[in-house]
């Protein structure tokens, strides 16, 4: 089995290399909390039948607990979380927040979301991973920090619904919220027929604003914080906004195929990480 570095190196092997800066205990806490985040991506996102997720979910409340009461972890990804994570005091509701972005798509996937529930489904996916990161990085939860994960998970997060609304859709799900495709007067809220919509592409666009904004808040932030223990997060960043400005330069209208980074588009990121 992989250890939690070995899956961010496989999956992701340049935020794997700009972690290595980081003190190894703040590093193996941040690649325990990037493989429960993709734990429970994997698990939304699943093929297996709604009651299996749900029985996971449920087992993931039990463990979750068994963590923060000191008892024995059943999963693997449950005794990394306890060995490299709960020096941090990285709060259980957090947690609980995170795993609770795969019960949002159990037992149907979530298709035009009021804006309510789109929210909670961005601070989940996004917003309080980046938070526990920042608490693990500097040590401290702060008004900076919520602000800074709020703005970076909002940035990250809507640049991937975007790229990915034509995978999404196939597979049953429609997460652009329902006031923005109402205020783009796209007439369906089904998945496939809403792409079909001549006005898709400016519900996109619309979103797509949301990005744009945080992405410039995001920025600011970022840079008041010391370069080295960022640096995984100027990465995350600035490897986003590179395929948020492909997709914007482009058109909106087009949806397929997504947009991919070729190496001079990952050399450009990394000076700009290094540099900038």
């Amino acid at each position: 089995m992989l250890s939690v570095g070995d899956l961010v190196k496989k999956s992701q092997p340049a935020l794997f290399w700009c972690m290595r800066g980081i003190s190894k205990p703040k590093r193996e806490a941040l690649f325990t909390l990037f493989a429960f985040c993709r734990h429970i991506e994997s698990l939304a996102h699943s093929a297996m039948p709604v009651k299996e997720k749900q029985e996971l979910i449920k087992a993931w409340r039990e463990e979750l607990a068994n963590i923060y009461e000191k008892n024995v972890p059943a999963t693997n990804i449950g005794r990394k979380i306890y060995k490299n994570c709960l020096r941090f005091d990285l709060p259980q509701q957090q947690w609980a927040e995170i795993l609770e972005c795969a019960a949002l798509n159990v037992p149907k996937p979530m298709q035009a979301p009021e804006r309510i529930e789109f929210e909670q489904y961005l601070a989940a996916s996004a917003i309080i991973p980046f938070e526990l990161a920042l608490k693990i990085i500097n040590g401290k939860s702060s008004a900076a920090n919520s602000e800074l994960a709020r703005d970076l998970g909002r940035a990250v997060m809507i640049t991937l619904i975007l790229r990915d609304v034509k995978d999404d859709a196939k597979a049953g799900r429609l997460y652009l919220p329902k006031d923005i495709l109402k205020q783009a007067d796209v007439t369906s809220f089904e998945p496939l027929q809403a792409l079909e919509d001549a006005n898709f592409a400016y519900a996109r666009q619309l979103l797509a604003g949301e990005a744009e904004l945080a992405f410039l808040k995001a920025e600011r932030l970022l840079n008041k914080l010391p370069k080295k223990d960022t640096f995984a997060l100027h990465y995350v960043k600035n490897t986003c906004f590179c395929l948020f400005e492909m997709m914007q330069k482009r058109g909106w209208e087009i949806i397929s195929p997504k947009p991919r980074l070729n190496i001079y588009n990952r050399l450009r990121i990394l000076l700009r990480t290094f540099f900038k």
